[in-house]
């Protein structure tokens, strides 16, 4: 059980929706928490060391609590020591085979897969599920599990992995992944010898996943490169504390969110350069944007919003979690502007909500034409994933009229108390 907000739940929120009145230039300064994608794969790698973890900058979000959860039933012990502090005693694991019912509600669960593999030698987890965005295999992870020496093994629904020993190996990854880079990472870090991993994701998470573990004893070489070596070690030491790395992707949200209102925000704990292909596409768009060595001011005052062209790939390209927020700011842009989507195939579902809206935007496959239009008009929306319902709020935001956003368990599971950050920026959201 947890307790959130005073409501006893069951790992997930409930909630209803938001009601946002538009018209709202946003202005002010906001304040970025930690990433969700590093928190969910740090907090599971707490489990690879025999002692005590505090973890500092975690956001407060319904995946955290989950994973969180999830820890506590395999024989860890999860405290929230402060606001944004977790301290995990992983010194007394009871168990290798996690919840179903609690894992195979979000993807990022299968990270226990490589940490308890590497720790334990044995691992059982639901399939994965989270946001639908297509299919989303996990071949990759198989792969680089078997290569190490574990038989795994897919069926009823779950997934299960053992092994004797593992042994470093030298892993070429077929795509690039960011779940098979972190997950081999973890597995890899006690295994005997040396690991070998080519073709790795490069995204901040995974740099931060590695400098965690390095804090801890790991030995990891590389990463945010195309090559990670990891040398494999005996044990990890506990009694350390690591904060996780700013969220690059709510600050993307923050900045996009200042284009499409025509506003002026600085966007404070961020690091500029995870944001550097952003930047460039809202300069391109006619922000004016000043870089300081922490934070960003997006100013879109005075400009109207241009067309541009836009391709998502493996970072540092333009990533795919800020695809739907930019496509509000280009729906409403002067002139048509195309996104190619180049990571998952359903990540156009929110262009439908849009087009509730009065936008002009034609989506097939993986691309789609943005006609851009005067202005949106408020209307009753279904989020169906976390970034599309961020995208949602943004567009409510800046709509003519009144939006009734449904489905924001979506935009909980990776945005903190995001209403009350917009509302401080000028914004009249209600969560009912």
């Amino acid at each position: 059980m947890i307790y959130i907000l005073g409501i006893l739940i069951r790992g997930e929120f409930i909630l209803d929706k938001f009601v946002v009145e538009g018209n709202t230039k946003l202005i002010g300064d906001v304040t970025i928490g930690g990433a969700k994608n590093a928190a969910i794969a740090i907090l599971p790698a707490t489990l690879l060391v025999n002692g005590i973890t505090t973890l500092d900058n975690v956001p407060r979000i319904s995946d955290v609590y989950n994973i969180c959860e999830i820890l506590n039933s395999l024989g860890a012990v999860v405290t929230w020591t402060g606001e944004h502090s977790v301290t995990v005693d992983a010194r007394n694991l009871e168990c290798t085979h996690a919840s179903l019912e609690l894992t195979s509600k979000f993807r990022a669960s299968y990270y226990l897969l490589g940490a308890l593999l590497g720790r334990c030698h044995s691992a059982q987890v639901g399939l994965p599920g989270g946001c639908n965005l297509g299919q989303r295999p996990i071949d990759q992870h198989i792969k680089g599990f078997e290569l190490l020496g574990a038989n795994v093994d897919v069926s009823q629904g779950k997934i299960t992995a053992n092994s004797d020993d593992l042994v470093g190996t030298s892993i070429y990854f077929d795509v690039v992944s960011v779940g098979a880079t972190i997950n081999l990472i973890l597995a890899s870090v006690l295994a005997k010898g040396t690991t070998i991993l080519d073709n790795v994701a490069k995204e901040p998470h995974v740099v931060d996943v590695a400098n965690f573990l390095n804090s801890v004893g790991a030995n990891i070489k590389g990463a945010g490169t195309d090559t990670i070596k990891i040398y494999g070690v005996d044990s990890l030491s506990g009694n350390h504390t690591y904060s996780v790395v700013p969220d690059q992707i709510e600050a993307g949200t923050f900045m996009v969110a200042a284009v499409a209102s025509h506003g002026n925000i600085l966007i404070k704990n961020c690091i500029p350069e995870h944001l550097d292909s952003l930047t460039a596409k809202l300069i391109e768009m006619g922000a004016d944007i000043d870089i300081l060595d922490d934070s960003i001011r997006v100013s879109m005052e005075n400009s109207e919003i241009l067309p541009t062209n836009i391709k998502t790939l493996p970072y540092p390209g333009f990533p795919t979690d800020l695809q739907p927020q930019i496509g509000v700011a280009l729906s409403i842009a002067n002139g048509t502007s195309i996104i190619n989507e180049g990571i998952w195939d359903s990540r156009f579902q929110y262009t439908d909500e849009l087009n509730k809206m009065g936008a002009k935007i034609t989506s097939h496959g993986k691309t789609a034409v943005f006609e851009g239009v005067k202005e949106l008009t408020g209307a009753p929306l279904y989020a169906t994933d976390l970034r599309a319902g961020a995208a949602l709020l943004i567009a409510g935001i800046i709509a003519n009229g009144t939006s009734e956003i449904n489905n924001i368990h979506y935009i909980d599971r990776g945005y903190e108390k995001i209403e009350d950050k917009f509302t401080k920026l000028g914004a009249k959201i209600s969560r009912v």
